[in-house]
């Protein structure tokens, strides 16, 4: 990762100040729909700045939808093939990437009729959640969160990368999780997601964040 200048800011102000950047997200003939990644380690805690965000932007009257990768997960039986806590499984096959392809992104591209399935896959019960499609109004923007999410290519119009540093992940991830630790590593090393998003959050002291905004 490059030197980049960061600024403290509070959680609130941050929310705000990246709808207000949405907002200038405007839908054309190549994306109707835009679509925004909040990319992060579960202990950096992307799906909380997203749904922050989908509140300041309902209130500025822009439609949006989060989306968490985390209703993506494939079944137990593939994710936990080679055991349950394999690295190369976790880095590599846990997420079910052609069903966010598929119901996710599909419905957004062009010609599309933005109706998303906001869930799939229920990891706890290891069964299919039965979850109704959702509609996203004509220019309403997709909020997909989740780790990993800058290494498979999705047609993101704008991405935020919430950073933890070297330290800051064994201190804030459950023991039981320690494990998948090396893959947020092997993806910091491979994706650089912190160079490569357009926006960069750091989120070391949940109290006290920073921005590259």
């Amino acid at each position: 990762m490059g030197r980049v200048r960061l600024e403290a800011i509070t959680w609130e102000r941050l929310g705000d100040l990246l709808a207000d950047r949405l907002l200038d997200l405007k839908p054309d003939d190549d994306s109707p729909w835009p679509r925004v990644a909040f990319d992060g380690a579960p202990a950096a805690r992307p799906g909380d700045l997203a749904q922050r965000v989908s509140e300041a932007l309902r209130v500025r009257g822009r439609p949006s939808l989060v989306v968490g990768t985390d209703g993506f997960l494939r079944p137990a039986s593939l994710r936990f093939e080679h055991g349950h806590e394999d690295v190369e499984a976790y880095y590599g096959g846990w997420f079910d990437t052609a069903a966010l392809w598929r119901e996710v992104f599909g419905p957004l591209d062009p010609g599309g009729d933005g109706r998303v399935l906001p869930d799939l896959w229920d990891p706890a019960t290891d069964r299919a959640t039965r979850s109704p499609y959702v509609p996203l109004p004509p220019g309403g923007l997709l909020l997909l969160h989740g780790p990993l999410l800058l290494k498979h290519w999705f047609p993101f119009d704008l991405s935020v990368h919430v950073l933890l540093s070297a330290g800051a992940p064994p201190r804030r991830t459950p023991q039981t999780q320690h494990w998948k630790l090396p893959a947020y590593e092997r993806y910091a090393a491979e994706a650089d997601p912190a160079a490569t998003a357009d926006l960069l959050v750091r989120a070391d002291d949940p109290r006290h964040p920073a921005w590259s905004g």
